[in-house]
């Protein structure tokens, strides 16, 4: 799990998106079912980025790899949800749909976009 991790701080620092810190920085009150968190930054996806599509597909293979099920946790803006959930379900093999699970949570004035894996316990 912990290369899975690495896997995806990789692809954030070879992304070419706006800055993003380290899942562990950007949430540092990490629930104990937490697998990942990581804001989304608002310039790469008011461009649509394809290289934020493709960090949003790898968090969907991870939260798809977990060996219980997931929880996918898209805080974001109403007509983003769309772009957003679909861009994570990309990652998710069709055999794994039924173990990952989303909730969409409407961001708040000043809060960040972001993604956040829980595994179900």
């Amino acid at each position: 799990m912990k290369r899975q991790i690495g896997l995806l701080a990789a692809v954030f620092a070879v992304a070419g998106c706006a800055q993003m810190p380290a899942p562990t920085a950007a949430h540092p009150d990490k629930a104990p079912n937490e697998v990942i968190s990581f804001d989304i930054p608002p310039d790469a996806l008011g461009a649509r980025d394809p290289q934020l599509a493709t960090v949003l597909a790898k968090a969907g293979t991870l939260a798809a790899a977990q060996p219980q099920s997931t929880v996918v946790l898209v805080t974001a803006l109403g007509q983003d949800f769309a772009y957003l959930n679909q861009a994570v379900w990309k990652g998710v093999p069709a055999q794994r749909t039924a173990r990952v699970n989303f909730e969409n949570r409407t961001a708040g004035l000043g809060q960040p976009y972001s993604v956040s894996i829980r595994t179900v316990q």
